[in-house]
């Protein structure tokens, strides 16, 4: 039996989901790795070397997104929670009752640590993945500064 080599094309923001990795028709992205495991990299060390990959990465369109997500994601997260650090100093400084709403914030910040770990590593695995489905409201988002 013949076996044909034909290649299937996505459109740009095209679904391309499947068992293996995606590759680009480089097959190659920055520094010479697998777009899939630059769009992995993007999340694992989010938002500060998604936003490198980000500028330097100009031609793959599946790399930029995974840095967009990241940055838009766990950027805001972090701002996220910065702000709910600062709000706790400042409800510390109310006598009392500033203590106790002080102490339901960074108990709201403890649950709100393992969830965005399970984000973090389905977000991770999804890019390994070739995987370019975003988050419902991020991933909309990602495509538009893609």
């Amino acid at each position: 039996m013949a076996t044909d080599d034909t290649t299937i094309e996505t459109e740009p923001g095209g679904d391309r989901t499947g068992s293996e990795p995606a590759t680009s028709e480089r097959g190659t992205s920055v520094g010479g790795l697998d777009e899939n495991i630059v769009g992995a990299l993007a999340y694992l060390f989010a938002p500060l070397l998604a936003i490198v990959f980000y500028f330097i990465e100009e031609d793959n369109e599946f790399v930029r997104f995974h840095a967009v997500q990241s940055i838009i994601v766990f950027g805001g997260l972090f701002a996220l929670s910065i702000g709910l650090s600062v709000f706790g100093i400042f409800l510390e400084a109310i006598p009392f009752v500033g203590a106790l709403f002080a102490i339901f914030v960074g108990l709201f910040s403890l649950l709100l640590a393992p969830a965005v770990f399970v984000l973090w590593l389905i977000l991770t695995v999804k890019a390994y993945k070739g995987d370019t489905d975003g988050l419902p409201v991020t991933g909309d988002m990602a495509w538009n500064y893609v």
